[in-house]
């Protein structure tokens, strides 16, 4: 039995319910009040954009990540495109970039709480695809990939203010170009993971951190578990960053992580329920997913989740609309945003 005790009621049948003065609540239960403002209220969506079926698909779907279940379509881009890079305030999704079937330097947007095709953003420094995107609540960054003419793989790092359309401006350079790595992010770093470099083995194991409020070039965070890695996915918490699958040079179902205020090398977390690459990763508070994929020899659907504080192997959470590759996701409550 609980009792509610205020002072005044008011606003009844204009603005709503108004309560003035002092507000007791006394039960014998425990209670948690809900945190954000009401803008940030049920969320929880991630969206997954663009990608390939065999052939490039303009299509983006989205999905509830606190429950399991099937993809739903959103929308779609302006053009059939795969090897996007996206990130996202808590009502904003951005997708930036990729290949139809050139590079390209598009920056494009969804409200993602309203179903709907995307809305031109802006444009990248430069055209480029298989780079890797991450953000706070208020700056999305881009870092690495490959331009055009192929391979022309760069070390650039792009931002843009999320709330607001214009065109990316120059961040500064990872320590050591690459394409095909994966973001990871905290509401104050961010991290890039792996990728393929210029070099004789063509991956690396490499991981770079950026303080993202504040530009300058990336400082060396440590090195994934594996000597090589390109392709992986990355997603977080506040806390812990994951990398997940990859080509090193056979498709792995590994799965790491890192705490991501301190420096370090991966730490084994599990393993995927496919071996494979090129996936999508999104993420709330509490859960981690990666959709679709390359195995070496099929396209996939299928969409996994681990929980991000502990540690052990992904669980099956549903399937995407079709087989799909070469994509990107991200949600309005992803590890770089502030509860």
């Amino acid at each position: 039995m609980a009792t509610l005790k205020v002072n005044t009621l008011s606003g009844i049948g204009t603005e709503g319910v108004v309560l003035d003065g002092g507000l007791k609540f006394r039960s014998l239960n425990y209670m948690t009040l809900p945190k954000g403002d009401t803008t940030q209220r049920g969320r929880g969506r991630g969206f997954i954009s663009g990608g390939s079926d065999g052939s490039r698909i303009k299509t983006i779907q989205y999905l509830e990540i606190q429950s399991q279940g099937n993809a739903i379509d959103f929308g779609d881009l302006t053009a059939a495109t795969s090897l996007t890079a996206s990130f996202a305030s808590s009502t904003r999704g951005v997708i930036a970039g990729g290949a139809n079937p050139a590079s390209i330097n598009t920056i494009e947007f969804i409200t993602i709480a309203t179903t709907s095709n995307t809305t031109d953003f802006g444009d990248l420094t430069d055209e480029k695809r298989y780079h890797a995107g991450l953000s706070s609540q208020v700056r999305g960054i881009t870092a690495g990939g490959a331009g055009a003419p192929s391979p022309a793989r760069t070390n650039i790092i792009d931002f843009v203010t999320i709330a607001s359309e214009g065109n990316a401006q120059d961040f500064g350079d990872l320590t050591q170009i690459r394409m095909e790595l994966a973001g990871a992010s905290s509401p104050t770093r961010g991290l890039f993971m792996g990728g393929a470099n210029p070099g004789v083995v063509n991956r690396s194991n490499v991981v770079d951190f950026v303080t993202i409020a504040t530009a300058g070039n990336a400082q060396d965070f440590g090195d994934l578990t594996q000597n090589t890695y390109k392709g992986g996915a990355g997603t977080s918490n506040n806390t812990r960053a994951i990398h997940a699958g990859g080509n090193e040079p056979s498709f792995v179902t590994d799965i790491e992580f890192f705490t991501i205020a301190t420096t370090g090398n991966g730490t084994d977390f599990g393993d995927l329920t496919d071996a494979r690459g090129y996936q999508a990763s999104l993420s709330n508070s509490v859960r981690g997913l990666n959709a679709g994929g390359y195995d070496g020899s099929d396209e996939l659907n299928t969409i996994d989740f681990v929980i991000i504080a502990t540690t052990g192997n992904a669980k099956d959470f549903g399937d995407l609309l079709s087989i799909n590759y070469g994509t990107s996701g991200s949600s309005d409550s992803h590890g770089g945003l502030a509860e």
